[in-house]
């Protein structure tokens, strides 16, 4: 019997078990994970890890009390136990209205198959030399890089069942590959680090581990002879890896928990323009190979294509079941977060995006976490370029940019060509008009 017809039978019998234990409800998730990083450090192995982990968790729901327990032990005993403990748990917690399965005609009833799915088990020595390769071609891109936080290959895959009292059972395996590098350079000025990375689901797709490496040194060695910037109001480019943050701080806005409990900017925002006119921020969970993509949520809804932002306008929030009660809406299929979220790319490509803004700042880097949800104020570490008359002129450092996020949002001037579906969440490089930079 396969791993995934195990955790399927696994999964009838903690529903059945916590029934019998006296749930009105109960929903159970079973994932299982394997996988091998290995992590080399000027040349030398430095991590060399295999995981292979499982787990399931069953939630019980008794007169709108809710109780969950978790296990990684699949014997006989330890499931009766496991539901057991989350009826007792249910029992002795408050009852909430809002508690329970998401609503039987939400469930996903078709799990096409998205081609997630691309087994390689790359043996160590392998792994090890893709890790390898990646770090020596970063180092070997400048003389002035001197140091070298590692190169790294990893892979795994995982599986995940989801099933419910309301008769849903259904699950997907998927694949993750990723090969990294981070290297130091060193001049008269001080050290300078940066990084790059490929990943993707099958291995077939991820860049040259040396490709990876070369681009992670070059970003390197152009930090080198950073300075300080004086305060001033200046248009900010946020280069591609770095606007996607943007874009989470979107999400967290309009998602429910923030919405019910009144902590975010975003409240009431539905059919408001949020941001300027022609942009568009789509979610595509269907897409074939895609990162972030699943037929269902953590809830067993059915996941769908929509614009979060179409033409500028919000169109609607991120809901789970009991944030969508708690707001008298429905679930939008979101338990768990969102998938392969994106702002379409424009038509202006990164260095005609730097022309444009003429004088200003480009971002590469954002460093700590200084965004009020509530306010919507933004405040944030950062590094990157200074831009005179639309050519990049030195590195900058030790900055910070702020603004409000409601106010950046709409002020975004313009978008790059250079969408990469890097991640879950992605952007092309994006054009504020104006920020407050503030340096020495």
């Amino acid at each position: 019997m396969s791993a995934e017809r195990d955790n399927e039978s696994l999964a009838r019998q903690l529903l059945e078990r916590a029934q019998a234990h006296g749930a009105e409800q109960a929903e159970t998730g079973i994932q299982a994970a394997s996988g091998l990083t290995a992590a080399v450090r000027l040349g030398e192995v430095d991590t060399l890890e295999y995981h292979r982990d499982k787990g399931a968790t069953v939630t019980a729901f008794i007169g709108g009390a809710k109780g969950s327990a978790t296990t990684t032990d699949f014997s006989e005993a330890a499931i009766e136990a496991t539901a057991e403990k989350a009826c007792a748990l249910a029992r002795r917690t408050s009852p909430d209205p809002a508690n329970g399965l998401a609503d039987a005609d939400k469930l996903a009833t078709e799990i096409p198959d998205l081609d997630l799915d691309h087994p390689a088990e790359i043996e160590p020595d392998e792994a090890i030399e893709r890790a390898r390769t990646c770090e020596a071609a970063a180092r070997d891109v400048d003389g002035r890089i001197t140091n070298s936080e590692g190169g790294e290959f990893e892979w795994g895959r995982g599986s995940m069942v989801y099933a419910n009292t309301h008769g849903f059972l259904g699950g997907y395996t998927g694949t993750r590959f990723g090969v990294s590098a981070a290297v130091v350079a060193s001049d008269d000025a001080g050290m300078q680090r940066d990084f790059w990375f490929s990943t993707g689901r099958d291995l077939a797709d991820l860049e040259a581990a040396d490709s990876v490496g070369r681009r992670a040194g070059e970003r390197t060695v152009r930090r080198l002879g950073a300075r300080r910037l004086a305060t001033a109001r200046v248009p900010v480019l946020y280069e591609a890896p770095v606007a996607a943050s943007l874009l989470g701080h979107l999400v967290s806005a309009v998602r429910g928990t923030s919405l019910y409990r009144g902590s975010s900017f975003l409240v009431n925002a539905a059919g408001e323009q949020v941001l300027n006119a022609g942009l568009t921020v789509r979610e595509e969970p269907h897409r074939p190979k895609g990162l972030g993509s699943a037929p269902f949520d953590a809830e067993g809804v059915a996941t769908r294509e929509r614009n979060l932002v179409d033409d500028g306008v919000l169109t609607g929030y991120c809901l789970d079941s009991y944030s969508a009660r708690k707001l008298g809406m429905a679930t939008t299929g979101h338990a768990g977060g969102v998938h392969n979220l994106y702002l379409e790319a424009g038509a202006t490509s990164p260095e005609a995006l730097l022309r444009e803004m003429g004088t200003g700042l480009l971002v590469t880097e954002l460093i700590g976490f200084g965004v009020n949800n509530v306010t919507g104020d933004y405040s944030r570490g950062a590094a990157g370029f200074w831009v005179e008359n639309g050519e990049i002129a030195y590195p900058v450092e030790e900055i910070t940019i702020a603004g409000n996020l409601k106010t950046m949002f709409r002020d975004i001037a313009a978008v790059g060509s250079d969408l990469e579906l890097r991640s879950n969440i992605a952007s092309p490089s994006v054009l504020i008009g104006e920020m407050t930079v503030a340096g020495q």
